[in-house]
C-alpha cells in the first residue's frame, strides 16, 4: 500500500479523499491554486502545495507542475478525483512515465471510453446495447442534415465525440435547426476537451438516465454495486440522485440485465478502478450512453445503500490489492437521496450565484451526510463550478428518505449565497417526484422555476453588492401534498411567489397550484436599493461571467424570449433572452469580454414609442 498519496483536486472531492487516506494511515498532500489558499482541502491535508494564481490552466490543469509537485514531495501515488485531470490519458500516461501511480484505470482505457464515438464502437463489438446512431465522426453540416434524415430521424441529437457533464450536447429538433446544434456542440467540445469531433444519435424525448457503479482490479475481477437513478437534471447536468431507482421503475430483473452490461463494459477496456457505466432507458430498453473513467460526484449514494466505500476501493486496486468484496457480498438496503447543493439561482434558469458565504450550518442527525469544501466565511469563486455541498441521506425506503431529506434541507443554513436548497425542497414535494418521474416539464418550465425566486440572506455585513442594506427574514411555507403536509422555511427575503403557491406548483403534474400552500407574513421586511439604471428598459447581467457570444446588434427587432447573447460562468453556457419585444437601442457588451452580476446587457425601448 502507498505511504503518501497527492491529490489533484479540490473542494468537496478532494475532502472526501482525503479522509480516505487518512483512515488507511496514508499520508495525504494537497494541492492548490492562490485562491484556495485558506479552503479546506488545503488546510485537512497532511502537506499543501502552491501551484500558483491564474485559471486552472495554470494550475489545477497544468500536468507538468503536479507531476513536479508529487515528486518533490514524494508522493507514490496521485488520486485526480473527478474533473480536472480525473479523465485525462495523457495525464495518466505521464505519472506512468514519471513512476507515479495514477489512482484510477489505465492511459488506453480512458483514451478508448473518452471519445464517445469509440466507446460506442468497442461496445457494440462488445454486445452492448448502444443508442442508435453513428459510430464515426460527422465531418460537416450538410453530412448530418444527409444522415438525420436518411437513417436517424428527427428529433436528433448531435454530440461532442469528447463531452460529458452536459458539454458538447444539442438537440435539432428539425432540419433547420441542425445547423445550430452541430456549430454548438462543435463549439463546446473545442472549448471543454480540445475536440470539435462529433455525432449523431437518436434523441431519445424522455429517458430515465440510469448508471451502474463498476469497480475492477487487476486481478480480473470486476463486480457492479447496483444501479443509481439521476434522471432529475437541468441542460443534460444532474441536481438530484437517488440509489436504487424506483422499485416500480428498475425491478431485479432489469437491475441484473443493467449490472451485466456495466461488468461487461468494463471487461472490455480491462478497466482498473472505479468507473461508472452511464445509460438510458426508455420504454424498457437500456442503451449504453458513456463511461466515465473516474469517481462519480453521486458515487455517495452507492455507499450509502451497500456499505461500499467506493473511494477506498478505488485506492486499493490501483496498488495492486484485490477487490476486498465479490458479486454474491453486495446487498442493497434501504434508499439514499443526493441533492447538489449548488450556488445557482433557479428562478434564473440555473444561473451561477457566486459569492461569498457567512454564516454556514450543515444538516446533522440519523442518516444525514453532507461532502462539503466550504466552511463559514469562505467564497464560492466563479473561477470554478458553483458546487458548495452534497447532502446526501439514508432512510429505510424512498418515502421515508425523502422525507428525512426535506428535514435536512430544512437545517441546512448558508448565508451570503443563492442556492439549490429552496428548488430541491419545492421539486421533493411534488407528485412527479413521488410517482418517481423525471420531473423534465418542471425543470424546463420557466414559469414555475421563476415561482422559486429569493434572495440570499445577506453575509454578516447586511450589505449586498449594489448597495441595498437587508435585514434578515424568514419564512415559513406549508406545503400539501397527497395529503401530505411539508413544512418549508426559506431564510432571506423571497420575491413574490405567485400568490404564496409557487411551492406547490405542479404538485399533481397538471398545472398550478394543485397543492395548498399558504405563506406566513415575514417576521420584518426592511429594504431600501439604489435602483437600476434605465429602468426597466435594462436587461441587467443575472450573473458574473465571460460574454461567450451576441447574436443582436444595436437597432435590431427582436422579441420577447429571444436569445440575445450567451454568458459563459462556472464552466456552463448561460443564455441570455430578451425580457420584452423591442428594438435594441443601447448594446454595452462585446464578445470575449467580461461581464459583472448587474451589469448592463442591452436597453429594449418598445416598438412604438418612437425610438
Amino acid at each position: 500500500m502507498f505511504s503518501k498519496v497527492l491529490v489533484a483536486n479540490r473542494g468537496e472531492i478532494a475532502v472526501r479523499v482525503i479522509r480516505a487516506l487518512q483512515e488507511m494511515s496514508i499520508a495525504s498532500v494537497a494541492v492548490y491554486s492562490e485562491l484556495d489558499r485558506e479552503t479546506p482541502h488545503a488546510k485537512r491535508a497532511d502537506e499543501a502545495y502552491n501551484l500558483g494564481d491564474g485559471p486552472a490552466s495554470e494550475n489545477y490543469l497544468h500536468i507538468a507542475k503536479i507531476i513536479e509537485t508529487a515528486e518533490r514531495c514524494g508522493a507514490e501515488a496521485i488520486h485526480p478525483g473527478y474533473g480536472f485531470l480525473a479523465e485525462n490519458a495523457p495525464f495518466a500516461q505521464a505519472c506512468k512515465e514519471a513512476g507515479i501511480v495514477f489512482i484510477g484505470p489505465p492511459a488506453s482505457a480512458i483514451e478508448a471510453m473518452g471519445s464517445k464515438t469509440r466507446a460506442r464502437e468497442l461496445m457494440k463489438a462488445a454486445g452492448v446495447p448502444i443508442v442508435p446512431g453513428t459510430t464515426e465522426p460527422v465531418v460537416t453540416v450538410a453530412d448530418a442534415v444527409r444522415i438525420a434524415k436518411a437513417e436517424i430521424g428527427f428529433p436528433v441529437a448531435v454530440k461532442a465525440a469528447g463531452g460529458g457533464g452536459g458539454k458538447g450536447f444539442r438537440v435539432a429538433l428539425a432540419e433547420e435547426e441542425m445547423e445550430g446544434a452541430f456549430e454548438g456542440a462543435a463549439r463546446e467540445g473545442e472549448k471543454f476537451f480540445s475536440d470539435s469531433t462529433v455525432y449523431l444519435e437518436r434523441y431519445l424525448p424522455d429517458p430515465r438516465h440510469v448508471e451502474v457503479q463498476v469497480l475492477a482490479d487487476s486481478h480480473g475481477n470486476v463486480v457492479h454495486l447496483g444501479e443509481r437513478d439521476c434522471s432529475i437534471q437541468r441542460r443534460h447536468q444532474k441536481v438530484i440522485e437517488e440509489s436504487p431507482a424506483p422499485e416500480w421503475i428498475v425491478g431485479e430483473e432489469l437491475r441484473e440485465k443493467i449490472g451485466k452490461i456495466g461488468v461487461e463494459a468494463a471487461r472490455a477496456v480491462d478497466y482498473v478502478g472505479a468507473g461508472t457505466i452511464e445509460g438510458l432507458l426508455q420504454d424498457g430498453e437500456y442503451f449504453f450512453l458513456e463511461m466515465n473513467t473516474r469517481v462519480q460526484v453521486e458515487h455517495c449514494v452507492t455507499e450509502m445503500t451497500t456499505g461500499v466505500d467506493i473511494v477506498k476501493e478505488g485506492i486499493r486496486a490501483a496498488a495492486g490489492e484485490p477487490l476486498s468484496i465479490a458479486q454474491e457480498d453486495v446487498r442493497l438496503r434501504g434508499h439514499a437521496i443526493e441533492c447538489r447543493i449548488n450556488a445557482e439561482d433557479a428562478s434564473k434558469n440555473f444561473a451561477p450565484a457566486p459569492g461569498r458565504i457567512g454564516r454556514y450550518r450543515e444538516p446533522t442527525g440519523p442518516g444525514v451526510r453532507v461532502d462539503s469544501g466550504v466552511t463559514e466565511n469562505g467564497e464560492v469563486s466563479p473561477m470554478y463550478d458553483p458546487m458548495v455541498a452534497k447532502l446526501i441521506v439514508w432512510d429505510a425506503d424512498r418515502e421515508q428518505a425523502t422525507r428525512r431529506m426535506l428535514r435536512a434541507l430544512d437545517e441546512y443554513e448558508i448565508e451570503g449565497l443563492k442556492t439549490l436548497i429552496p428548488f430541491h425542497k419545492a421539486l421533493l414535494a411534488t407528485e412527479q417526484w413521488q410517482r418517481g418521474e423525471t420531473c423534465r416539464d418542471l425543470l424546463e418550465d420557466r414559469k414555475w422555476l421563476k415561482g422559486l425566486a429569493y434572495e440570499a440572506q445577506p453575509a454578516a455585513s447586511g450589505q449586498h453588492g449594489d448597495g441595498a442594506q437587508e435585514e434578515s427574514l424568514e419564512h415559513a411555507y406549508t406545503v400539501e401534498v397527497s395529503g401530505k403536509r411539508f413544512e418549508v422555511k426559506v431564510i432571506g427575503a423571497p420575491a413574490a411567489l405567485a400568490g404564496g403557491h409557487a411551492l406547490a406548483q405542479h404538485a399533481n403534474g397538471s398545472g398550478p397550484a394543485a397543492g395548498a400552500a399558504r405563506r406566513s407574513p415575514p417576521k420584518r421586511s426592511a429594504r431600501s436599493s439604489s435602483g437600476s439604471a434605465g429602468g426597466p428598459d435594462t436587461l441587467s447581467s443575472p450573473l458574473q461571467g465571460n460574454m461567450w457570444k451576441v447574436l443582436v446588434k444595436e437597432g435590431d427587432a427582436v422579441q420577447e424570449g429571444q436569445l440575445l447573447c450567451i454568458i459563459e460562468a462556472m464552466k456552463m453556457e448561460n443564455e441570455i433572452t430578451a425580457h420584452k419585444a423591442g428594438v435594441i437601442a443601447e448594446l454595452p457588451i462585446a464578445e470575449g469580454s467580461p461581464i459583472a452580476a448587474g451589469a448592463p446587457i442591452a436597453t429594449i425601448t418598445s416598438a412604438n414609442n418612437g425610438n
